[in-house]
């Protein structure tokens, strides 16, 4: 299968940005505000292990471990950089483990995981179905999974603004609220419930865009995207069609559709739908063996 996203380039990308990313990273501290208030739901339960998936700077990792003391809680990322930051959130009375691992194959055994937490990072992986089967797997029966990612609205203004000045993709797609609902129902999570918010902020230019979208590692992934710098004519045509989007505040929107995507694990042997047809696993030691 031809894979839409580079990984090395998203890895590279937010290597380069970890010591500046917490600085630039104002939406995402409010979505993972908002991710982690869905814990509450979570009532008196106590986890025993708790994975913070795509962990960035750690803040969410430190935020839970602070809120489940007993638990183990496992900062996972793609880019070394981010965990040697995220070494900086820990300390004696909210240490978390440190991994540096691949979203779509997890380091961990079946079935291990209470809490699986996951801000802003899933967007970088078109696979969704074969993602949350991996999530599946390392979940426990009735494990709680929260998930946020960004939707195809975001940064729309920015994609049109480039299309007219270049037939090369600048902007990522990412996948839509009813694909990531397929997704879950395929792998058999239970009670799934999804939203969705806009956050539309203002830029004095295209320029300060670009330069935040630097900052926070979020720069073109795609595989088809152009391997040289654009060029200062390219640059100018785009900047010159974002004015037409420019506000009466006098600033430039960017639209971030942020998808929420909260299920829970389903019990051992729920079918798993491939194809349209419905798979069941089932533990070799709970198949009856007749003897004769």
């Amino acid at each position: 299968m031809n894979e839409v996203f580079d990984t090395r380039q998203v890895r590279r990308a937010f290597s380069r940005s970890a010591q500046g990313y917490e600085a630039a990273a104002a939406l995402q501290r409010e979505v993972e505000s908002r991710l982690l208030e869905s814990l509450d739901y979570l009532e008196d339960r106590q986890p025993q292990i708790v994975v913070d998936l795509g962990c960035g700077p750690g803040r969410a990792s430190a935020a839970m471990r602070k809120r489940w003391p007993k638990a183990r809680v496992l900062a996972l990322d793609l880019a070394l950089p981010m965990l040697r930051e995220a070494k900086k959130q820990g300390g004696w009375w909210r240490s978390f483990d440190r991994v540096c691992a691949d979203a779509r194959a997890l380091p961990l055994a079946d079935a291990s995981v209470d809490v699986l937490f996951s801000n802003l990072c899933v967007q970088w992986i078109e696979d969704l179905p074969t993602l949350f089967a991996e999530f599946r797997r390392v979940l426990k029966p009735g494990a709680r999974l929260l998930v946020s990612s960004f939707g195809p609205e975001t940064l729309i203004e920015l994609r049109a603004a480039f299309a007219r000045a270049d037939s090369a993709p600048h902007v990522s797609p990412f996948a839509s609220i009813a694909q990531f609902g397929d997704a879950m129902v395929q792998a058999g999570f239970r009670d799934p419930v999804l939203d969705r918010d806009l956050f539309v902020p203002g830029y004095p230019d295209l320029a300060a865009l670009m330069r935040e979208l630097r900052a926070l590692g979020a720069t073109n992934a795609l595989r088809t995207r152009r391997h040289t710098l654009t060029g200062r004519a390219r640059f100018a045509a785009a900047a010159s069609a974002y004015e037409a989007e420019r506000r009466s505040d006098g600033l430039l929107p960017a639209t971030w559709e942020v998808l929420y995507a909260q299920a829970w694990a389903p019990p051992p042997g729920a079918p798993i739908r491939i194809g349209g047809y419905e798979v069941t696993a089932v533990p070799l030691d709970r198949i009856p063996i007749r003897r004769r």
